[in-house]
């Protein structure tokens, strides 16, 4: 978590906008081979998910890949 905030702070200038909420099975394949690693989940903003109003918010996404690639550079080499 710590990660993460620090390198959206840098990156965006602000704080992020940290929820608990019931999702992340993604996080599972990571754990196996990074067992003390821990874990987050993120993504781009989205309104009513798992429904047919769901929608993306189209800016989110791109600040997620720059966010996602940025992290992606500090996990160490298996």
């Amino acid at each position: 978590m710590h990660l993460v905030r620090e390198t959206y702070q840098r990156l965006f200038n602000k704080t992020p906008n940290i929820q608990i909420i019931h999702a992340g099975l993604e996080c599972g394949l990571f754990k196996k081979p990074y067992p003390e690693m821990d874990m987050v989940s993120i993504g781009p903003t989205i309104t009513g998910p798992h429904s047919p109003d769901e929608q993306v918010h189209i800016e989110s996404v791109g600040h997620y890949w720059t966010l996602l690639t940025e992290l992606l550079k500090e996990i160490p080499a298996k």
